[in-house]
């Protein structure tokens, strides 16, 4: 889902993005369609079934499976007729589901109340000598808002960085291998090969690991790799990743030699070395970029009774 010339698009056509509002809402509705994020993988349960058959929207689609698996928690029902009225006659939609998911994300992941928020309002007259030194060098000579631009620090655009490849990848079923080749999936251009969107900095001190595989725990050891991209790729090790205690195999593509060459091959930016200091003053900016993380926070059950850890 992105915004092309101010013109919201979607990889498929479906009176079901009628219903929802805004982009937010849309956005809501594909992570429960990705095998790899919430749908699961082909004969896992009848919603990875009907994702497999191209059947989303309508009778039996997955959208309708999972509305319907919604509707049949009365405490659910109950929630969405005091949301929107509608439902108590003509059934929960999933457009429903994707509309109330978008007005949570609007309150809860909202994040423009921070110290540098202030700092721009004239709220406050200066964020800290450390802090103004790294916003310095930050929208300076380190060249951090080349990519992490305007108001959020992303300029939303697709970026090679050379970041350590390893978990099961991107791959299709019938694909061997395990690599993740990033926005080349989508548009098919090599100039796309091994490219991420560039994310927004806003509570990045909060979000852990780092780097779109997450190679990176500490985001003072990230923003120096960050700065010396090849020299980084070569001297990471996997003991520098936090994963779960899974039995399953993650390091078939970095122990790949020709997976590794291409990752590095790709990466489009120079090098920017940094020192100690200065990362942390870059750090230290960063740091300025919190803000409220707690405004509804985990509640202590879920409707569907489904655990779930605080």
């Amino acid at each position: 889902v992105e915004v092309v010339d101010g013109v919201l698009t979607v990889p498929i056509e479906d009176l079901f993005f009628d219903q929802v509002n805004g982009i937010l809402a849309t956005q809501a509705a594909f992570p429960v369609l990705s095998p790899d994020e919430m749908a699961g993988h082909v004969n896992e349960n009848p919603i990875s079934k009907a994702v497999r058959k191209g059947r989303f929207s309508g009778e039996g689609g997955a959208w309708d499976l999972i509305a319907s698996k919604v509707a049949a928690i009365p405490e659910y029902q109950a929630l969405f007729a005091d949301a929107y009225p509608d439902t108590a006659t003509r059934g929960i939609r999933f457009a429903d589901i994707s509309n109330a998911i978008a007005c949570f994300i609007a309150e809860e992941f909202r994040a423009d109340n921070s110290p540098f928020d202030a700092y721009l309002r004239g709220e406050v007259s200066a964020l800290g000598p450390l802090a103004t030194e790294g916003m310095e060098l930050f929208y300076g000579d380190a060249g951090c808002a080349d990519c992490h631009s305007g108001t959020f620090q992303t300029d939303h655009k697709f970026h090679a960085m050379g970041q350590p490849q390893f978990g099961p990848g991107k791959t299709l079923a019938f694909e061997r291998g395990a690599s993740d080749e990033g926005r080349f999936r989508v548009t098919g251009k090599a100039s796309d090969l091994y490219a991420f969107r560039t994310p927004s900095l806003r509570n990045v001190t909060l979000t852990a690991p780092y780097g779109h595989t997450g190679a990176y725990a500490d985001l003072w050891e990230f923003v120096t790799a960050h700065s010396l991209p090849r020299a980084a790729f070569h001297a990471w090790t996997p003991d520098m990743a936090v994963l779960p205690d899974l039995d399953v195999e993650d390091w078939i593509a970095w122990e790949d030699d020709r997976e590794k060459a291409a990752i590095l091959d790709a990466i489009e930016v120079e090098d920017r070395a940094l020192s100690a200091d200065q990362v942390d003053a870059i750090v230290a900016f960063l740091e300025t970029l919190t803000d409220d993380t707690t405004r509804l926070g985990v509640p202590d059950a879920v409707p569907s009774g489904l655990p779930f850890e605080k």
